[in-house]
């Protein structure tokens, strides 16, 4: 029929018109705009005649996206996209989430926030520099939309890659793309922030292109106020918001966490999330030592807020399995830039003095590694091939099942990679990565390593957090949710070697993870409603799927 033949409908009320609300990516459909839809929005001429169901515009996306030359140019038409029309943006990223979070986030984000400036193409977030200090709240109410959840970063540790600067905002736009993919939280609740305080990062101040200030970082007394008219400002305008601090660096981020995690609702992920994850791949990896929690030696290379957060979340839960406090973190061994973390040693910053034990100096990781004869080993140094040949062999020679867990990102910052780690194992490693390596096949039998990624635990935390209206996250929740996660785990993913559950779960054990983390919110008293009688109902009434509405009365 034609437009002048069509029904005389009426659009509903508040909705732009015209080319307005094919500019707003939570609200454009594209060519998927009914006839009846075009005449009440004023939308005729402005769109091809055909009408596309979103299953066709799906293929044109995947179509394109396929004929990308490169993994950065993938991520380039997917952001363009998420720019464009979100909705069909998160319909594809769901559909294909393990093809595509490999570009949406690591490793390939990395690549984009190293080139941040060189590929802007429009602004996605808010950027709160240090020169808007005293109107911080004035810009947030700049933005035109309720907030439910932020993920904000100053861009200094980004990943294994350092001082991205203001190029770090890839980072929270990532993060929030897979808080919708991974647990259906509703896009138009979420921000992604920057906090620009400089960059130490000398090729960024030289770039003509680059888009953040140009000034050494401001440090001390100067970025802590500045970070405390931020919070304060986002409890003001947006009370009870979720904040999540990502990729800040050590000298911040174990501060920061513990001023702010008992006056408001935030976390840091980098430290609790990623143990979290680590402990439900431990938990997993139980099912086929034998062995408990509480039976492991550990011993990490790296000791910045990822491997302490990850060994402050083991010992509670050692703890739990009955071990004292002190026992627990004696199973906790550390080796930083300087050696093992011992007693003797001068030089320690707090966030490690917990696990400095009284031990001889060992000066390195191998030597370590001969002193202590762990059972398991985890990589949180963004030291590329640090578990070489000679590290697996040992490990193998001290362990039927040893647990090697190569945590740095991105890929090309991994202490060694899946076939390596099965290959020099002869195939007994239980082997997990922070980025996503393929299957391989060892000893004849096909090993499909587990991705020890963050996306597991914080979509499913967020959207317990608020499907609760929780007013604190607690490292109880985080304990909980890594026991979820690791329930979520098959016998046929054992049989496989993968101590996760495959990506194409994600959304159902996000809520799994959800269900468990609000039922710490109503157990606790810290949520913000009155308990229901069905948790799992709530959760999912929570839960924002990538369907276009009608735009009709």
């Amino acid at each position: 029929m034609s437009h002048q033949e069509s029904l005389r409908v009426e659009a509903r009320p508040g909705l732009p018109h015209g080319a307005a609300i094919l500019h707003d990516p939570l609200l454009n459909k594209g060519t998927a705009f009914t006839l009846e839809e075009r005449e009440a929005l004023g939308l005729f001429g402005l769109l091809p005649p055909h009408v596309h169901t979103m299953d066709e515009q799906v293929q044109r996306v995947m179509d394109n996206y396929r004929a990308k030359q490169t993994d950065l140019e993938r991520y380039i038409h997917l952001v363009s996209l998420q720019d464009r029309n979100e909705t069909l943006f998160y319909r594809v990223v769901t559909e294909h989430l393990e093809e595509m979070m490999p570009i949406i986030y690591t490793p390939t984000v990395g690549q984009a926030c190293q080139n941040w400036g060189h590929l802007f193409r429009r602004s996605r977030g808010l950027y709160v520099s240090y020169n808007d200090r005293g109107r911080i709240a004035t810009l947030l109410r700049n933005w035109p939309h309720e907030v439910r959840v932020i993920v904000v970063t100053d861009g200094e540790r980004i990943l294994g890659l350092g001082d991205q600067g203001a190029g770090g905002m890839g980072i929270p736009v990532g993060k929030l793309s897979l808080y919708t993919a991974c647990a259906g939280i509703d896009p138009a609740q979420s921000l992604p922030v920057l906090l620009d305080v400089g960059t130490g990062n000398e090729l960024y101040l030289r770039d003509p292109l680059y888009m953040g200030l140009r000034q050494p970082r401001v440090r001390g007394e100067e970025y802590d106020t500045f970070v405390a008219e931020f919070m304060d400002a986002v409890e003001k305008v947006w009370p009870g918001t979720l904040v999540q601090f990502e990729d800040f660096g050590n000298v911040n981020a174990f501060r920061l966490l513990a001023d702010y995690r008992d006056k408001i609702c935030t976390f840091n992920d980098d430290i609790q999330g990623t143990a979290a994850v680590i402990l439900a791949g431990l938990f997993s990896a139980q099912r086929l030592t034998g062995k408990s929690l509480k039976d492991q030696q550990i011993l990490f290379l790296g000791a910045g807020e990822a491997g302490v957060g990850i060994g402050d979340l083991i010992v509670s839960a050692m703890v739990d399995e009955g071990l004292k406090p002190e026992d627990a973190r004696a199973k906790c061994w550390y080796v930083d830039s300087k050696g093992l973390v011992v007693k003797g040693r001068k030089d320690l910053a707090a966030h490690k003095l917990p696990f400095a034990h009284d031990f001889k100096t060992c000066p390195d990781f191998k030597t370590a590694l001969r002193e202590i004869k762990p059972t398991a080993i985890i990589g949180v140094s963004t030291m590329a091939k640090a578990f070489n040949k000679e590290v697996v062999e040992a490990m193998v020679s001290y362990n039927e099942r040893p647990i090697i867990f190569a945590l740095s990102n991105p890929t090309s910052k991994a202490e060694c990679t899946a076939e390596e780690a099965y290959t020099w194992s002869k195939g007994k490693a239980i082997f997990a990565s922070g980025s996503p390596f393929p299957p391989c096949v060892v000893e004849g039998r096909t090993h499909v390593p587990g991705q020890g990624n963050n996306s597991y635990i914080f979509p499913g935390v967020g959207l317990g957090v608020l499907a609760s209206r929780a007013r604190r996250v607690t490292d109880r929740m985080f304990a909980e949710a890594a026991e979820a996660l690791a329930q979520a785990v098959l016998p046929s993913d054992l049989e496989l070697g993968r101590v996760y559950p495959a990506l194409t779960r994600i959304r159902e054990v996000s809520a799994k993870i959800a269900v468990a983390v609000a039922e710490v919110a109503f157990a606790d008293g810290l949520a913000g409603i009155a308990r229901p009688y069905d948790i799992p109902a709530l959760v999912e009434s929570a839960v924002w799927e990538p369907h276009y509405q009608r735009y009709l009365k």
